[in-house]
């Protein structure tokens, strides 16, 4: 067992509010922020800590973690929570209560979890004196969080209590409640912070309980969101610093004061349902700012701008039509409201959060950006955009200069070239264009979704030094339109990148924090793609092919995917009967992703493991065994989590290890995008039959580069099979 330092820290979040969690930490003066899968590490002080309980407004819960120790069986959990010393957290007739989770682990129930760890706390004080600490549920001195994921445990303490979505304002809420955190993550993607510091108001015409704008108006006045909670979870701990946490009190009070003082009456809500604004009212009271709000029974469709506003940020949580019958009234409740937006709203911003994307299209409104979001388990997309004047006449542009009329001519030879095939092998998602003219070098991908609409993902290529960066620019807005114009795409539906190497060199890099997803389809297959927020959009087009013979190789073998992303792979060679597969990646975002795509296949359960651990790492400690290997590395890699990593110096180790997990009759597929890789042959094929089938694996659309990538088939030698004769199927340990 190790125990983790006391100034490491643990917030967690709804998912989809990891990235804007990340900024707000660091902006509170957290040290070492990282995004997580539903929350974010940080380091610090207590006064850190304590800040981020008082101060986060998207956080869920404040994790102190104490120890993480393997946890396979019951009494190993219990032998590890009884390292931790209690008595330095809980008076010996204090209270406390056990959070407890588990995933992928093989113990499976939560509730024995919670009732092992109690049992290790209760013992631990009784061996010392006889006496014991109580139970209390709701609010007690020491509320313990205990999560296992692959029988790894991790204990920590709750310095929330209770979650820190609960302001301690609300008194009422209608039947489907906006959790504060979630309004507050709409109203920083939609940019309120900006449009109140530009003179605007806020306006939400169905405003329920209230939620949102009273996020807004708390947000605007500098209210601390946990200054009037009566309780969290550190104030019975042991450690508990009185004189601290009085004083960052006093200071959110003193900011409180002087922020609602210069709070102007810019807050203004209405419902069609009687109850709902009466709900609302009383819940501005609790929160201080009734003073500051207008509140009115009104339909959608009346809503416009107060008298006298003439600029701000419309934004509001419509039903979703989840009860049985609802569903097919929500399409026209949307339609009205987009109508009544575009009618009324010039000059405003305008977000709203819809059910799933088809509602957020009944709108017909143009989203400048699209999050998903979860309020709760259910997935929502929410629509952020401009409501700008209408123009009496369409802006005439400006004609095409003679370097993007040549980029035109040739898109479209492209286009027509490659249109009859793509139909015929029913290819959504392919590659338009390649740096074909070397004045606009870039690579135009066309990704339809499944409904039926295109987007672009341009990437161009760094200009040299000798080009000026404005006229890097200038290309770069050609080449953007010329490909609408041709493909008939939007700009909204239009991704612009410059591709670059990713901070130390990883291929996945980050760029934005969108968090959108659009669903592609492949061989009949459904992937998650995002265009924006990565170098790379989670399906690599020109592996298309690869995938294809992955798929056509897997029936009846075990499938281990190395270097695994976002699993697409995995998810072929499932769908080619693959007896089970194993996805391993060292990044827990790609992971998650990889999760999704699998189950958005009808893959999941036991059968496909993801793994969060180095290849090489896994390779070594392993016993597993596999019929079929797919080995994608990156160039290079220089991870924190692992050891430098460069496919020319290491492919050879790399691969003798897989070798070492091969059944008899098994393949490794290896490939490689290092344009100037050399397949160390003289060694390998003293172990390998080597099949190069680099020429088989560039699809068409890709024949202008076919050293876009390497790709290689090898089996184990027929001399080698006696050194180590495993059976083709399944042979797992």
């Amino acid at each position: 067992m190790s125990a983790l330092s006391s100034g490491a820290f643990f917030a967690t979040c709804p998912k989809g509010l990891e990235y804007l969690l990340r900024d707000e930490l660091a902006a509170l003066g957290a040290d070492d922020v990282r995004e997580a899968l539903a929350g974010a590490h940080f380091s610090g002080t207590l006064e850190s800590a304590y800040r981020a309980c008082l101060w986060s407004r998207l956080a869920s819960r404040i994790l102190l973690p104490l120890a993480e120790f393997d946890a396979a069986d019951d009494d190993a959990l219990y032998r590890g929570v009884q390292q931790v010393d209690w008595s330095a957290h809980l008076a010996v007739h204090g209270t406390f209560a056990v959070d407890a989770g588990t995933a992928l682990s093989k113990l499976t129930h939560s509730q024995f979890v919670g009732l092992r760890v109690k049992d290790a706390v209760v013992d631990q004080f009784r061996q010392r004196d006889g006496n014991r600490p109580g139970i209390d549920t709701d609010e007690p001195d020491l509320r313990i969080n205990v999560r296992l994921r692959r029988d790894r445990a991790t204990v920590s303490l709750d310095l929330a209590g209770t979650p820190l979505h609960r302001r301690g304002w609300r008194e009422l809420q209608g039947e489907a409640p906006l959790k504060e955190n979630l309004a507050a993550a709409m109203l920083l993607r939609a940019r309120w912070p900006e449009v109140y510091a530009a003179g605007g108001a806020l306006l939400d015409p169905m405003c329920g309980s209230g939620t949102l704008l009273i996020e807004g108006a708390l947000m605007a006045a500098d209210v601390a969101p946990g200054l009037r909670r009566e309780y969290f979870g550190f104030l019975g701990w042991q450690q508990h610093d009185i004189a601290l946490w009085r004083g960052l009190l006093d200071e959110a009070t003193q900011r409180a004061e002087a922020g609602l003082r210069g709070l102007p009456s810019v807050f203004f809500g209405s419902d069609a349902d009687p109850r709902m604004v009466q709900m609302a009212k009383r819940n501005t009271q609790a929160a201080g700012v009734a003073g500051f709000f207008t509140l009115e029974k009104q339909e959608v469709t009346h809503a416009a701008p107060p008298p006298g506003v003439d600029y701000g940020l419309v934004i509001t949580n419509p039903p979703y039509g989840e009860r049985l019958g609802e569903r097919a009234e929500m399409p026209l409740l949307y339609r009205a409201l987009g109508d009544t937006l575009r009618a009324r709203f010039h000059g405003w911003r305008g977000a709203v959060l819809a059910g799933d994307v088809a509602l957020g299209r009944a709108m017909q409104v143009h989203a400048d950006k699209r999050y998903v979001l979860y309020n709760g388990a259910l997935e929502t997309v929410l629509l952020t955009f401009d409501l700008k004047q209408h123009e009496a006449k369409p802006r005439e542009l400006k004609p095409l200069s003679a370097g993007a009329q040549m980029l035109k001519n040739r898109l479209e030879k492209n286009i027509k070239h490659l249109r009859k095939r793509l139909a015929r092998a029913g290819i959504q998602c392919w590659r338009a264009y390649d740096q074909d003219l070397p004045e606009y070098a870039a690579a135009i991908d066309v990704y339809g979704d499944t409904h039926g609409a295109d987007h672009l993902h341009i990437q161009e290529y760094r200009a040299p030094a000798e080009v000026p960066a404005e006229v890097a620019r200038l290309r770069l807005r050609e080449i953007a339109r010329v490909a609408g114009e041709v493909l008939g795409v939007p700009r909204e539906r239009i991704a612009l990148k410059t591709r670059e190497r990713g901070k130390g060199g990883s291929k996945y890099g980050q760029l934005d924090q969108r968090n959108e997803f659009i669903e592609v389809e492949e061989g009949g297959l459904k992937f998650l793609v995002n265009l924006t927020d990565y170098l790379d959009t989670g399906l690599f087009l020109d592996h298309r092919l690869v995938r294809a013979k992955l798929r056509e190789l897997a029936a009846g073998k075990c499938f281990l995917n190395l270097f695994a992303y976002t699993a697409t792979a995995s998810v072929h060679a499932a769908a080619g009967g693959a007896l089970e597969t194993t996805s391993v990646d060292l990044s827990a975002t790609y992971l998650e992703w990889a999760s999704r795509n699998l189950v958005l296949n009808g893959f999941s359960g036991s059968s496909h493991r993801l793994m969060q651990v180095d290849a090489m790492e896994f390779l070594a400690r392993d016993r597993g065994h596999y019929g079929l290997i797919f080995v994608d590395p990156p160039t290079f890699s220089n991870s924190k989590r692992a050891e430098d990593f460069d496919v020319q110096r290491d492919h050879v180790k790399l691969l003798d290890a897989c070798n070492e997990r091969l059944t008899r009759d098994g393949v490794i597929v290896f490939s490689n995008n290092f344009r100037r890789f050399k397949l160390d042959r003289a060694e390998l094929e003293q172990r390998f039959e080597i099949e190069d089938w680099t020429a088989h694996s560039i699809p068409f659309d890709f024949a202008r580069r076919t050293d876009i990538h390497s790709c290689w088939l090898l089996r184990r030698r027929q001399s080698d099979l006696a050194i180590n004769p495993w059976d083709s199927a399944r042979i797992k340990k």
